[in-house]
């Protein structure tokens, strides 16, 4: 019985272990990383034009208010925040009438091409849409 206890404990050790190990190496990430694909910035763009741009304009230029979404304005404004801090105020106050009610999805796919239009590379995995994992990604608005 000792032995069975035993070796539950190192695999709860070692789950644990593999776990922060990959947070840890998720935290180093940041929006110059390819955090997004080509395909949901694609997605991201329709939606961004069902939900968003009425507001914003077709490419997200904004006009005073509401802001523009794209630029060195907009870059400047997140700049040292993270993913999860831009995902976490669209999915919260937009769109204006609706806020709250687009899904994590919905909200992660106009986030990719919000990051698509402001020139971050996209890469081979699709932007997470739960919170937590988003806020991992840093929001760096210079390239290293």
């Amino acid at each position: 019985m000792r032995s069975r206890f035993a070796a539950a404990a190192v695999v709860t050790v070692v789950v644990i272990g593999a776990f922060y190990s990959a947070l840890r190496a998720q935290q180093a990430r940041s929006v110059w990383d390819g955090v997004y694909t080509e395909e949901q910035a694609k997605r991201g763009a329709v939606l961004f034009d069902l939900e968003c741009a009425g507001c914003h304009g077709p490419a997200g230029e904004g006009g005073g208010m509401p802001p523009a979404l794209v630029g060195g304005a907009f870059t400047a404004n997140y700049d040292g925040q993270t993913v999860g801090d831009l995902f976490e105020r669209n999915r919260t106050t937009m769109p204006v009438g609706k806020e709250g009610q687009l899904s994590a999805q919905t909200i992660a796919e106009i986030t990719a091409f919000l990051l698509q239009c402001n020139e971050f590379p996209a890469g081979a995995a699709e932007l997470s849409s739960q919170a937590m994992m988003l806020k991992t990604i840093r929001f760096v608005a210079e390239k290293p």
